[in-house]
């Protein structure tokens, strides 16, 4: 089956009452038929649904559907992006271990490497994304896990994901990737030799702005150890979050279509006005890693930034002029999403480490929604004016 079919038709099994969209199951345990039965549940001999802190039908069908989606062996649900992402850190490293991590990552993720990890003994050295030939300086005897995003946030670099699969395997490193800006259907880092996946579902995969969730996905030998600590801390999706995740997975194809349609359009008009000083978007020629995105993604997605001259005072104006695009701590929205990475979510990285991948005090990201793209530049238009 093809992308489309499969995130459509892959669902549980129906109950008695034969309903042809998937029910939810919100419930927080399940019945056994008899003591024995539920000792071969517990113990592994058996499969069968516990509790839904970490077995749910709702949940295993959405998983079932990223497994397919993005060409992995297994797939785990997590209560939000980040905590899928650190359930990918701390699940399979310990403390002594060293990560390197490219340093245009989103803000949160950055908060992470360089302090949650460190409190807990695990070292991080963060590399340029865009020299990997340099990333041999950062290896150590102790060093695990090559960690990336690509497209990055906000500054849409791209990795070659070929490279960096090469770079851990003549290491020996677990390589753990990222894929929220391009989602299954633009981008499987599998394919390319990703040995980890993440996604904050919450964004594109939902793409209405309605719940939060997250991914891990990859190989069934480092999923199962991510699955003990979900398992043990709690990090796990909600039934209904996770129903409402499988759902919008039905329609990730034509919406990721239009978003990507509406985001090059609009990073074509940016680049002939005379306010605007650069713009990135990774489908166009201007882009320098135009061919490596092209190689390795189906379109160049919905993220579309650019700077304009005046710092942050003139992003913040910006900002306020708009009427339409919404001022939202989101991406990834049927609504158009405009936000100022320095002032927000990348206030508390360092401002030399900001200027290092391109968050300049004027860079505004825009989440391309789904409206009518006149209507998108329209907006973006009188504010610049103003």
């Amino acid at each position: 089956m093809k992308f489309e079919t499969k995130a459509i038709r892959i669902q549980t099994d129906r109950s008695q009452h034969r309903e042809h969209s998937t029910p939810i199951f919100p419930t927080s345990s399940f019945l056994f038929n008899d003591a024995e039965q539920m000792r071969q549940v517990f113990s592994g001999e058996e499969k069968g649904n516990i509790y839904s802190r970490f077995t749910n039908p709702s949940l295993r069908e959405f998983e079932q559907k990223i497994i397919a989606l993005e060409g992995v062996e297994e797939a785990l649900a997590t209560a939000s992006g980040m905590a899928a992402v650190f359930a990918s850190f701390l699940a399979l490293l310990k403390s002594g271990d060293h990560i390197i991590a490219s340093r245009a990552v989103f803000g949160s993720t950055y908060q992470v490497l360089s302090q949650n990890l460190q409190d807990l003994g695990i070292e991080c050295t963060f590399v340029d994304p865009l020299y990997p030939d340099t990333w041999e300086d950062a290896l150590t005897e102790r060093t695990k896990m090559l960690y990336l995003e690509t497209p990055s946030n906000p500054g849409l670099v791209i990795i070659d994901l070929e490279k960096a699969a090469a770079f851990c395997r003549k290491h020996n490193l677990l390589f753990n990737v990222d894929n929220c800006f391009a989602t299954p259907y633009l981008q499987n880092p599998a394919a390319f030799g990703a040995d980890i996946i993440t996604h904050s579902a919450t964004k594109y995969i939902d793409g209405q702005g309605r719940v939060l969730g997250g991914v891990v996905a990859g190989k069934k030998e480092l999923l199962e150890k991510v699955y003990q600590f979900i398992r043990r801390t709690g990090a796990s999706l909600s039934p209904f979050n996770a129903w409402v995740l499988s759902k919008s997975l039905e329609t990730l194809a034509l919406r990721m279509d239009r978003h990507c349609s509406n985001a090059h359009d609009l990073a074509k008009w940016l680049e002939k006005q005379p306010k605007v000083l650069k713009v990135n978007y990774p489908f166009l020629a201007s882009h320098p890693q135009q061919a490596i995105a092209k190689k390795q993604m189906r379109l160049g997605g919905g993220i579309v930034t650019f700077e304009i001259a005046g710092g942050l005072s003139a992003g913040s104006a910006f900002l306020d002029r708009l009427k339409m695009l919404s001022l939202t701590a989101n991406l990834g929205d049927s609504r158009s999403i405009a936000s100022h990475p320095a002032s927000t979510t990348h206030l508390r990285v360092p401002e030399a480490e900001r200027f290092k991948i391109g968050i300049t005090d004027g860079l505004i990201r825009i989440s391309t929604g789904l409206e009518h793209i006149d209507d998108i530049i329209m907006d973006i238009k009188q504010a610049l004016e103003a």
